[in-house]
């Protein structure tokens, strides 16, 4: 039974549980902000992509001047990028500081995600993530009070969006005793 278990577990969460992702351990039963509150009242309906959502990646914080061209250039040198799609306002046309790019093979998408880490486009440090609209049910983005970890509207950290969100903390060797220390306190009784 426990080999079942551990055969279908993966680091990611198949299916999008906004409480769960709040929740530092996974048990939380009622939300503690408005975030999650509104995150699980809302209804998300990601954006039309033609891609194919294994081998897309999600990039954000890049400003309103950065085109397709740059997006394309940037990810060119990871592996061989086949679209590229910035979401766009409806009203002014202007840029939302968002977009997707679809890498050729799925090895290319994760290359980026393993090679870049604060990465910075003309002067916008960029973040980049993998695409969970389409591929995780009942996805919704931070904007919506959704996403994975971030901070919560009171400063605390949120943590999850995984099956095991919660790891135990790292503990420096300052603060373990020392076993020297150990066997002099043995040796004094």
């Amino acid at each position: 039974m426990d080999e079942d278990i551990l055969q279908k577990w993966s680091p990611y969460a198949r299916e999008y549980d906004p409480l769960k992702a709040g929740s530092i351990d996974g048990t939380d039963t009622e939300p503690h902000d408005r975030a999650i509150s509104r995150a699980m009242m809302m209804h998300y309906e990601p954006p039309h992509l033609e891609s194919k959502s294994e081998r897309t990646l999600f990039v954000a914080r890049f400003g309103p001047k950065i085109t397709k061209d740059d997006l394309q250039e940037f990810f060119n040198r990871y592996g061989d990028v086949i679209s590229v799609k910035i979401i766009v306002d409806v009203v002014t046309g202007l840029s939302q500081g968002y977009g997707f790019v679809e890498m050729k093979s799925e090895e290319d998408a994760r290359r980026v995600l393993r090679r870049v880490t604060d990465a910075t486009l003309k002067g916008y440090k960029i973040f980049i993530d993998r695409e969970c609209g389409r591929t995780m049910k009942g996805w919704k983005p931070r904007r919506l009070g959704g996403g994975f970890g971030g901070k919560k509207e009171s400063g605390q950290l949120r943590f999850g969006g995984k099956d095991r969100p919660f790891k135990r903390p790292i503990v420096p060797n300052i603060l373990k005793p020392s076993h020297t220390n150990l066997k002099s306190h043995t040796n004094l009784k």
